[in-house]
């Protein structure tokens, strides 16, 4: 039986914040979470003793993310999927959707068979993949952003029913056009099998969001960016993730995606209760400038951005702690605010809330360490550590 305790620093439990509290892992678990006046000496556990300025917080769940340190979703490759999992606890993440973009058929499927083996197989020392993000090819060419327009294709249920048992019926989310001909049909369809339709590169109109929530739509993809924006006349794709509870909504908060101020307006509208922080990464991620590839498209980086040869903006470089400093320094939120959208949010979203998404007896052990700069000084995925910085006992 592995057991250790973490104390003497403020622990976010999903009931209760603890300004001096400990955690008790046990076997990936969870076992206790309360104030370090309740904690019992365990001879057999391993005591981590940190700074009372310190604080742990649930682990994130990046339900978007293409890539990070030179490996991505599309490579079709066991290595690139290990990599990736491997890399994403140092920024705070300990679950994530592997997610795939528009591409040909057969490196759709090439992605999909891999990361489905992937998932049955994977090592509980790294972050866990969840499930797959299925981003395009079902998309609206006049919203397709960094996606190449030579294989969008209508949104089809046959074609998406072969390619969740290639996958393994891992595809857990998917991007798609609503307005496109057979959209409402694919959303129904998804909606039946247990899988989230999410509306993202998307020219619909706000009636025809409309009717893809009636159809089982509940989920938006990237805030502002693919998206008919807000008009006065016509509220469009933003104007219904402003106004409709129905939907959760994702956000890229690098300041580039969309301003701060647009941050902070998107917040105090939609707030903590519907909104979720991704990455949208690229391969690029933990990687110098330089130029990349995405879906066969060269991808220029810098120190902040990655666009395509045009300007388009083709992903992120976010990692996940900045988006949360990110997103307390622009909207003024909470740290309870920050575990809902980095955790709690995509958890229930998910329908894995069961297990992850916040500090929990009996749930697993994913559990992020900050120092009082909320850089990550810790990560453990299902109680393994699976990052320490190096001044870290």
């Amino acid at each position: 039986m592995k057991t250790f305790i973490i104390n003497n620093l403020i622990v976010h439990g999903e009931k209760e914040t603890y300004k001096n509290g400990y955690i008790k892992v046990v076997d990936g678990k969870i076992a206790e979470v309360g104030p370090v006046s309740q904690y019992k000496q365990d001879d057999d556990a391993k005591v981590i003793t940190l700074s009372p300025d310190y604080q742990v917080i649930p682990g994130a769940i990046d339900i978007h993310i293409h890539g990070a340190s030179n490996s991505d979703a599309m490579d079709a490759t066991y290595e690139a999927l290990s990599t990736m999992a491997g890399t994403l606890p140092k920024e705070g993440t300990t679950s994530f959707l592997a997610t795939t973009m528009t591409q040909s058929t057969e490196a759709i499927e090439s992605a999909l068979l891999n990361a489905g083996k992937y998932i049955e197989n994977q090592t509980e020392e790294h972050a866990e993949i969840v499930g797959i993000h299925l981003e395009g090819p079902f998309i609206s060419p006049a919203r397709k952003g960094a996606q190449p327009e030579d294989y969008i294709i209508d949104p089809d249920v046959t074609l998406f029913k072969k390619w969740q048992e290639l996958a393994e019926n891992q595809i857990k989310l998917v991007t798609l056009a609503p307005e496109q001909p057979n959209g409402l049909d694919l959303a129904a369809h998804l909606r039946g099998t247990g899988v989230v339709a999410s509306i993202g590169h998307s020219d619909a109109t706000y009636d025809q969001i409309d009717e893809a929530i009636q159809a089982g739509t509940t989920h938006v993809t990237h805030l502002y960016n693919g998206m008919r924006g807000l008009h006065h006349r016509e509220p469009g794709v933003l104007g219904a993730a402003y106004l409709r509870d129905e939907l959760y909504v994702e956000l890229i908060a690098d300041g580039i995606h969309c301003r701060p101020e647009m941050v902070k307006l998107a917040y105090n509208q939609i707030t903590s209760e519907r909104m979720i922080l991704i990455t949208d990464s690229l391969r690029a991620k933990w990687l110098e400038k330089g130029t990349y590839d995405l879906g066969g498209q060269p991808v220029y980086v810098n120190e902040t951005k990655a666009t395509l040869s045009d300007g388009t903006l083709a992903g992120s470089i976010l990692k996940m702690n900045d988006a949360i400093k990110n997103t307390l320094e622009y909207t003024d939120c909470s740290m309870t605010d920050i575990i809902k959208m980095t955790a709690e949010n995509p958890a229930k979203q998910l329908r894995i809330f069961d297990r992850k998404g916040s500090i929990q007896v009996g749930k697993d052990a994913d559990l992020v360490i900050l120092n009082d700069r909320l850089d990550v000084e810790m990560t453990f995925c299902r109680g393994n550590l699976a990052f320490k910085k190096e001044n870290v006992e």
